[in-house]
């Protein structure tokens, strides 16, 4: 697996709360069960934040 941006692993979580099983996602982007909880307990919650340049 290669290292995820927070604004990856963020769209990551978005997928899962969006109904994607946990178990599809860790296959689609090569990660384990246990890097998913991880960053759900890390990044859960967060909205990403778009400034105007």
């Amino acid at each position: 697996m290669k290292k995820m941006t927070e604004h990856q692993i963020v769209a990551i979580l978005k997928e899962a709360e969006a109904g994607i099983s946990v178990k599809e996602l860790c296959r689609k982007y090569g990660m384990g069960n246990s890097t998913f909880y991880k960053w759900r307990e890390k990044y859960g919650g967060m909205e990403l934040r778009i400034s105007n340049v």
